[in-house]
């Protein structure tokens, strides 16, 4: 009996968190869909609000795609052949292995800002470079590069690669052979896994793209700051709105990749 009434005291806690998490985000969603929020929802619905959004800022919807995309390729071109470094360097237990995941991690803990601005000193002055959407993939690639390393190398880690890949050198296969036939496919989850933390991180990302960015290379969460600033609230809202239906697939794939490897890795 006392552990049935902790357990729904424990259950009210969670629901009431989540409530607190969750109404402020469905009620901005449902102030992109009403007529007038000041008014409120008796002022009735429409979809005026996103269609305005839509043609306004299309254009940073697009690019914002676009640099998530160029944003995953790099990393995954860099990221998965470091994570196999890292792994294949005495288990990753070694000083260079352990400084070159600290240097990984490095634009993960310094602020957004700080990163663009050292990214500005150092590149500014390249004024086609500065002006381009190339500038802002170089700051969304050194803040997801440690999201696409870390789940490739953890699995990595789990999937007693070393036996595998002595096996396959005994029957005569090459590196090459062996990464792409043996690697790739055993850490294919990983890979998967920080793959939608890298997309859904670059969509999202303010804080670098903010310092970087030029009119001509607005994105997402960048028009989205634009649209609460300089318009009716109903069109922040219905900007969010577009936002949320973007990054709340890839945030339900993520999570069910992750408890996918977690299964397999318990097996």
């Amino acid at each position: 009996m006392h552990k049935s009434f902790r357990f729904y005291v424990q259950l009210g806690l969670t629901l009431l968190v989540c409530a607190f998490l969750i109404i402020p985000i469905i009620l901005s969603m449902l102030a992109g869909i009403t007529d007038n929020f000041f008014i409120g929802w008796s002022s009735g619905f429409t979809t005026r609000w996103i269609v305005q959004v839509w043609d306004t800022y299309q254009v940073t919807i697009w690019r914002s795609i676009a640099i998530a995309l160029a944003c995953l390729v790099v990393t995954t071109l860099v990221g998965v052949p470091l994570a196999y470094m890292l792994a294949r360097h005495k288990g990753g237990n070694s000083r260079l292995a352990r400084a070159i995941e600290e240097l990984l991690m490095m634009p993960v803990a310094v602020p957004g800002l700080a990163t663009a601005l050292a990214l500005i000193m150092a590149y500014g002055q390249y004024r086609e470079f500065r002006s381009s959407l190339l500038f802002i993939l170089v700051g969304h690639v050194m803040f997801t590069l440690p999201f696409m390393v870390r789940p490739v190398l953890a699995v990595m880690q789990s999937a007693q690669l070393p036996v595998l890949e002595e096996a396959a050198a005994s029957l005569g296969a090459g590196p090459l052979q062996r990464f792409f036939g043996i690697v790739i496919p055993n850490v294919f989850s990983g890979i998967l896994a920080g793959a939608l933390m890298v997309v859904t991180l670059s969509i999202g990302e303010f804080n670098i793209t903010w310092m970087l960015h030029t009119p001509l290379t607005m994105t997402l969460p960048v028009g989205l700051a634009d649209s609460y600033a300089s318009m009716r609230l109903e069109v922040g809202s219905a900007y969010t709105l577009i936002f949320f239906l973007m990054i709340i697939p890839l945030l339900i794939a993520m999570q069910w990749v992750t408890h996918t490897t977690r299964s397999r890795v318990r097996l």
